[in-house]
């Protein structure tokens, strides 16, 4: 197994990374949805991924839809900037997908869990990290159930890894508890324009601008 490719963040002129990770169950591809929707200059990374396609998911969409072979193969190749196992299925994103976007003055949104997230800070120390919490166990329980796509057995393995996900909170810079869902996507969205008004941010993004006012 090869290692994922190098890349620094130092070489990357404009956009900034967003990492959103929770527990399956905890709201986080609607809130990541209606982020989208309402924030111009930010862009989905597309996972792949070895779980088959859940009712409505369109390859490319949701996903890029392959099967355990051809994973294993991107990963042979370094293909991946960071890669897990999850539920009994990979998932992993692609390094050039990140950088083209990066280099093209995108901010990129990566939804993934906390294994992903960790390999990724490892590459993007600037990255912002974001969590999302449910409010009780038990709220968690009856959005898996709501939810309809999975059996007793898994939604009980689902509860279990969601109490070892959460305890990775503290490698997130910021946390959202997705109580009522208006305000969990307006949480998200104050977290991400405070980001883009980060020093490091305006400098790359007003690179011209800082020139001329301190030269």
């Amino acid at each position: 197994m090869n290692p994922p490719q190098k890349i620094h963040s130092k070489s990357i002129s404009d956009g900034q990374l967003f990492i959103v990770s929770a527990p399956s169950g905890a709201g986080k591809t609607t809130l990541v949805r209606m982020l989208l929707e309402n924030l111009s200059g930010m862009r989905l990374s597309v996972s792949h991924t070895t779980r088959a396609p859940r009712t409505g998911e369109e390859d490319g969409r949701e996903y890029h839809f392959v099967d355990r072979n051809r994973f294993q193969e991107m990963v042979g190749c370094g293909d991946f900037l960071e890669w897990a196992e999850v539920h009994g299925n990979y998932y992993g994103t692609t390094s050039a997908a990140i950088t083209a976007e990066l280099a093209a003055g995108n901010d990129v949104l990566l939804e993934i869990d906390w294994q992903g997230a960790q390999q990724v800070r490892r590459h993007f120390p600037l990255s912002t990290g974001i969590f999302i919490m449910p409010p009780t166990l038990e709220e968690l329980e009856r959005r898996l159930r709501r939810r309809a796509t999975d059996d007793a057995e898994t939604i009980s393995r689902r509860l279990a890894a969601a109490v070892v996900e959460m305890r990775h909170v503290d490698e997130f810079d910021y946390v959202i508890i997705n109580d009522d869902l208006q305000t969990a996507v307006a949480e998200l969205r104050v977290i991400a324009r405070a980001s883009r008004l980060r020093l490091s941010s305006q400098r790359a993004r007003h690179a011209d601008l800082f020139a001329s006012l301190f030269s």
